[in-house]
Order: structure tokens, then sequence, then C-alpha cells
């Protein structure tokens, strides 16, 4: 081979490893440093929350969890591993909110029996209020604190237009939290830790302050009675609002405030009422009743005016084709008075 293209194959062979070199230095220093896991903090075990907890939450099994903690910002207050017992906090509720990690103190949480602790226990904005029941409308007894339930109104009504008596039960709250069974503010066991089923007198449930006059003039129309909810109808309540558009999110909200609205909305009572005024606006039960005489009322009114009386006009009797008429004049008063022409014909077309 000539002696100077073998230079020039060794100049290009030596340039290509030189640049192959440079491009595996240039990459190397480009790469992300390699990320050392944060050291534990030396310190003990305390009790945080495993989620955002606002006001008014029922600590469950899964809300709370202990993690490590640095020892100097351990606090006298703070719930420590192997001092405290997770089990004996289940029930209580929550008095401020707790944010996603933070540790609980002893003064944010409410114990069953506490004072202040059904006031703790209440949404903002929401109150308590007390329903009488017996083991026939309580749900036999199987309805506990933290279960939600539907309340259900029977009554008896009698028409002042016809004197009948109706009975009807309509559903007129739902989705309704239960705070307690009669003074027991916390689900009752026994020594092997199963749930005691026992009847109660009355249950104290959470409602806003225009539900809670609901209940109170419900109260007076008849029997309320509740029906216990399953746990999966709480999401379809929510579909059913945001479909309806009674659940509004607005633009630009950020997941946590996204969170906060639906949680509100699931969780929150509905009745089935807008009116509250009056057992009618109460009761679609009793409107119906009402609609039905006001349509006598008006039948009665028409028969009058066509000259009928006594039980024909009080009966609602209208004639479809009442005949000849005259007209009579009887001081200021004027009226049609159908003509009896002697066919029966005339007369027997009457309807209700």
């Amino acid at each position: 081979m000539d002696r100077k293209k073998l230079v020039l194959l060794l100049g290009a062979l030596i340039i290509a490893i030189g640049t192959a070199f440079a491009a595996r230095s240039m990459f190397a220093e480009g790469a992300a440093p390699e990320v050392l896991a944060a050291p534990e903090p030396d310190g003990p075990k305390v009790l945080v929350a495993n989620r955002g907890l606002p006001a008014g939450t029922i600590i469950t099994a899964d809300a709370l969890g202990y993690q490590q903690w640095p020892e100097e910002l351990v606090k006298d207050a703070y719930f420590l591993d192997g001092e405290s017992d997770v089990n004996q906090l289940i029930g209580t509720v929550v008095r401020f909110p707790v944010t996603a990690g933070e540790p609980l103190t002893q003064g944010s949480l409410v114990s069953p029996g506490d004072r202040g602790f059904l006031a703790a226990a209440l949404a903002p904005g929401m109150r308590a209020v007390t329903v009488p029941v017996s083991a026939r409308t309580g749900v036999a007894g199987f309805v506990f604190p933290g279960d939600r339930v539907d309340v259900v109104l029977t009554q008896q009504y009698r028409s002042e237009v016809t004197d009948l008596e109706y009975e009807g039960s309509e559903t007129i709250l739902k989705n309704v939290r239960v705070l307690a069974t009669d003074q027991s503010t916390e689900t009752v066991t026994n020594e092997e830790g199963k749930t005691v089923v026992r009847a109660f007198r009355t249950v104290t449930v959470e409602v806003t302050p225009e539900i809670a006059e609901q209940v109170g003039l419900a109260q007076t129309m008849g029997t309320l009675s509740l029906s216990l909810r399953p746990l999966a109808d709480s999401q379809a309540e929510l579909e059913r609002a945001i479909a309806r558009g009674d659940v509004n999110i607005p633009d630009g909200a950020s997941p946590e405030e996204e969170e906060r609205i639906l949680r509100a909305a699931r969780s929150g009572p509905v009745s089935g009422s807008k009116s509250y005024e009056s057992s009618f606006g109460l009761s679609q039960f009793r409107r119906s009743i009402q609609v039905k005489d006001e349509a006598i009322i008006n039948r009665r009114i028409k028969a009058q005016e066509q000259g009928y009386s006594g039980s024909a006009a009080k009966s609602g009797i209208v004639a479809i084709n009442p005949g000849p008429t005259v007209r009579v004049t009887r001081g200021k008063d004027t009226r049609e008075v159908p003509v009896n022409t002697g066919s029966s014909s005339t007369n027997s077309q009457l309807v209700r």
C-alpha cells in the first residue's frame, strides 16, 4: 500500500477514536446526578393524618398512621407510638382541620361524652335534630352513628272538601348522616368485638337549617321512619346532582378545592321539597289531594252557576248539555236557569 494512503488512514482512525471519547465524556457530564435517599429522621414515631381531615370528621382506622418524626420537633401533645392506642381514638371527632401528614394533637380530637362532642361532629353550617323512632320505624336497631339514612313520612289526611280520609307514605329526606342513637355517639361492641344491635327511641341526624325546619313540621304531620342507605348510593347521588347542575365546580379550581366541593356534595342531605312553609309545601301526598279538592270545588261552582243546588251542586255534578235556559233576575242577582222540557235525554247527560 502507498505510504501516503497509510498515513491518511491512520490519521482518520485516530480522529474517529478521539471523537468517540469526546462524545462519551459529554454525555456522561450531562447525565442526571444520582438521587440519594433522604435519611430517616432520628426520632420517635408520631401519629399523623393519612389524608386531609376536615373539622367534624369522625375518626376511622384508616384515617391515622404512625410516621417517624425529628426528635427536636416532637411536642408533648403528640400521640407517640408505644404510648398511645389508636383503637382508643376511633370514633373521636376532629375539632380543627388537619392536613395530610400533619401530626394530631390531643386538643384536636374530641371523644364521645366530652363536652362539645356533638357540636364538633357537625360540619360547618349544619344542624343536629332528633327524630323519634321505634323498633319498627328505626330499621330494628340496625342503624349506627355514621350511617346514612332516608327519612320517610307516613301520614293520614282528611279532606275538608269530600270528608274522605287518605293515607300515604313518601320519602322527604335523603342521604342524612346519623350522629347518635339515643344518647350514644359510638357503636357498641361486645367482649368478642362484635357490634351490638339494640333498640333505641331517638335518632339524632345532621341536616341543614332549612331541612331542620322541615323535620320539625313533618313530626306534626305523621310518623317518621328511617330507611338505611347502602354506601354505594352516595356516589350515585353525586353523579345525579352533577348531571342536574346542582354541583358547580368553578373554572380554575385546584384539585384540593374540587375534592372539597365534591366531598361536601356527596355527604350532604337532600330534601325532596323546596318549600317548608306549610304541610302542602312539604308533602307531595297532600299536594295531590289538594289538587283533587280544587277540581271538585271548581265543578261545584260550575254546577251552581248552571242552576243546580242541593246534593247535585255539593257533589260537583255539571251538566254537559243542560238544554234551554232562561235568565232570571232577582234584585241585582242574575243567573241562567235551565228549563225543564220534560225530555229525559236532556236531564240524563250529567257527569261528576
